[in-house]
């Protein structure tokens, strides 16, 4: 079931730049998405895209609108790659993988060799070990049939 969450009232501060109560730098505005400069970037031109009505996560969204989510996110990434020529493209499901604002939002951010930041996999402190049979049981429950 889709959780549509409180919008403008329940104070969203997504919501409120969608709807245009909260000023932002628009880099990209579509029928039901927006892209804006985030205004606490990790580095020069880290954007953000959202989608304008208040979902918490990617698989609340419906197919419709992921897809101009992400089509928004095609059409921008060239142009935040620009700066730098290389691009993370960063989205947190839920609370647990780092989102701190639980309404969906795809981070793009320039990246260069000289910048702080590492590889995805530097994120995690322990190598994750599985056996083979622990590997197949996952593919099981992961696997679109």
């Amino acid at each position: 079931m889709v959780k549509l969450l409180p919008q403008i009232n329940g104070g969203c501060i997504f919501c409120k730049i969608a709807s245009k109560e909260i000023p932002a730098k628009i880099l990209v505005e579509t029928k039901s998405c927006i892209g804006f400069l985030d205004a606490f970037p990790l580095a020069r031109g880290h954007a953000l895209v959202i989608p304008k009505n208040h979902y918490e996560k990617l698989q609340d969204l419906p197919t419709d609108i992921n897809t101009e989510v992400f089509s928004t996110v095609h059409s921008l990434i060239s142009r935040v790659d620009s700066l730098t020529g290389a691009t993370l493209m960063a989205v947190h499901n839920g609370k647990d993988s780092g989102q701190e604002i639980p309404h969906v939002h795809v981070h793009l951010i320039p990246r260069s060799s000289e910048d702080s930041a590492a590889a995805v996999h530097s994120m995690f402190s322990q190598k994750l070990e599985l056996s083979e049979s622990e590997i197949d049981e996952l593919c099981s429950k992961l696997r679109i049939n």
